[in-house]
């Protein structure tokens, strides 16, 4: 009797165990009401409607008012951008803006790729998507799902754009050809913002995966830096049968364990115990310099925008030099830490001030800094490391793309311990953390050799059946 009790209860737990294990593969599906008020009883009105970017002369009016009637401070000596963004060059700056900087022009570089927007979970969500205008016939393209961050936008990607869905009138090879679908971020660009508090990286997650089901397409790509990073990891949690491949320019872990914790103490003596290359190595240590003190040095915005965004956003949403200096300030140090130490910040060595400029009004036209700054506390808010996708393995086929410059590397071996089937991760020769601003081409061809590795296993899954 005690034998079949003791039998019974060991069946059970195994068969509790076996099921709890099962649920925990995949991160649930949101559903979401993030607009205003209560969520109506009637359907969501799903029509996906044409968009264009537009400007007033009042819009530019004001704009230039608040320009012209900027107060400036006088740097410190020799300080370059050590204090952050230098206001000799700044002023330098806001003078091209007033005076030469031409938004309508940069306002149908805009919409020389085709927009939309469409209601999710009440939020109008904004997307640019392009298809291939040269698709050999008998091709079909492959849907990928291209996800910014801040304090970027959707226009990173306009330059990447043609490299993936007309590679061959780029010299590039047309092996793969992409159907390339952008959206921004709600509270980001022309996303409406969430009226409701916890609007997170998985709620991301979730809007863009019915948009990609919306759009027809049940089988896709997803690649992202920044939030995108993360956003793209919740969406393969979500619907790892839907993501055919996962690829990041930026990764990161929200925790670490022992193994990694002494691979921190020991790994510059001895790398190949903790699975380093020689580059990670090199970008790694010293430690207390190329880690800890980055992140003491880089990370004060985080902790602002993750415990006062409104407070923050109240004088960035107000100001467009403020704002400028704010967002441009990231764009120099993110690219190259080294760029602190030039007067200039370096800005103009990997940007136009047309590009970064443009950037920066898809801040200030539809006035989203507040909105965008909150995306971190409710990210962050409740503690890194502890929400449940934290705890989630990503199973999908995930390629890797490591920049030099970005701020902290974070190297393979650590990568996997979440990412479990990195099947491509490769040492980018240069470049930052916009890496589809500032370096196309090298992820444009990081993409393309990700996407082959993706479909030949694929093929050989399929002749082995």
């Amino acid at each position: 009797m005690l034998l079949e009790i003791f039998l019974t209860l060991a069946l059970g737990t195994i068969v509790y165990l076996f099921l709890s294990r099962k649920k925990e593969e995949t991160l649930p599906i949101e559903e979401g009401w993030w607009g205003k008020g209560q969520e109506p009883d009637s359907e969501e009105d799903t029509t996906v409607h044409p968009f264009k970017v537009e400007t007033t002369e009042a819009e530019l009016n004001d704009l230039f008012r608040r320009l012209d009637q900027a107060r400036f401070t006088e740097p410190l000596e020799n300080s370059c951008f050590q204090y952050g963004f230098n206001t000799v060059y700044l002023r330098k700056v806001v003078s091209y803006w007033r005076n030469q900087f031409n938004w309508k022009k940069q306002v149908e570089v805009l919409n020389k790729y085709p927009q939309f927007k469409t209601k999710i979970e009440g939020l109008d969500v904004h997307f640019v998507h392009i298809k291939p205008p040269n698709l050999p016939e008998g091709r079909s393209a492959k849907p990928l799902l291209m996800v910014h961050g801040w304090p970027g936008s959707v226009y990173e990607f306009y330059k990447i754009i043609p490299l993936l869905t007309d590679p061959a009138s780029h010299g590039l090879s047309d092996e793969h050809i992409f159907e390339v679908i952008c959206p921004s971020i709600p509270g980001y660009g022309f996303s409406e913002a969430s009226h409701k508090k916890g609007f997170n990286s998985v709620s991301a997650a979730c809007i863009f995966y019915k948009l990609m089901l919306r759009l027809g397409f049940h089988e896709f790509y997803a690649q992202g830096g920044d939030w995108g990073w993360l956003i793209c990891t919740n969406l393969a949690q979500i619907a790892p049968n839907h993501v055919k491949g996962l690829h990041l320019n930026m990764i990161t872990v929200t925790s670490l364990r022992f193994t990694q914790l002494l691979s921190i103490l020991l790994g510059r003596y001895f790398p190949g115990l903790f699975g380093f290359q020689d580059e990670d190595v090199k970008r790694m240590f010293p430690f207390l310099e190329k880690g800890l003190c980055r992140i003491l040095m880089e990370s004060g915005y985080a902790h602002i925008q993750a415990t006062k965004p409104d407070t923050l956003g109240c004088g960035l949403n107000d100001s467009p030099v403020g704002l400028a200096a704010y967002i441009l300030e990231k764009f120099s140090t993110w690219t190259d830490l080294e760029f602190r130490k030039l007067e200039d910040g370096g800005l103009e060595r990997k940007y136009s001030l047309d590009d970064l400029l443009t950037n920066v009004m898809l801040y200030w036209v539809p006035g989203c800094m507040v909105s965008a700054v909150r995306f971190y506390k409710e990210n962050i808010g409740k503690g890194i490391g502890t929400q449940k996708h934290d705890k989630l393995p990503v199973r999908v086929p995930t390629g890797v793309a490591s920049f030099p410059n970005e701020v902290l590397h974070t190297p393979r071996s650590w990568a996997q311990q979440k990412y479990i089937n990195i099947i491509s991760f490769n040492f980018m020769p240069r470049g930052g953390h916009f890496a589809a601003f500032e370096e196309p081409e090298l992820l444009a061809a990081d993409i393309q050799q990700f996407v082959g590795k993706v479909e030949k296993e694929e093929l050989w899954r399929e002749k082995g059946k």
